[in-house]
């Protein structure tokens, strides 16, 4: 199955761009699938920084980062990375 109408396209745009307009075309049970996972991985993380006494740190840390490129780069390859997982199961 081929999601896009022109293959040049899925390389043109934001990530998050890219990972909406997949999102919406390609398979609803993939999709929920791989947000689930990242979701999952989220969890993970934060159960082991509370393990480690940090979550309290962690929300400082989250409302000093609201604006910083290295976390915006992390996020943008967290969208690139579902885009991979959805299309490649999509194929």
């Amino acid at each position: 199955m081929n999601i896009f109408d022109d293959e040049d396209d899925a390389f043109v745009g934001t990530p998050r761009s890219n990972y909406f307009s997949i999102a919406r075309t390609a398979n609803q049970n993939i999709v929920e699938m791989e947000i689930e996972k990242m979701f999952r991985r989220f969890a993970v993380a934060e159960k082991m920084l509370e393990e480690r006494g940090l979550d309290g740190e962690h929300e400082k840390l989250i409302k000093a980062t609201v604006l910083d490129k290295d976390i915006d780069n992390r996020v943008d390859s967290l969208f690139i990375e579902l885009v991979g997982n959805i299309v490649t199961q999509c194929e």
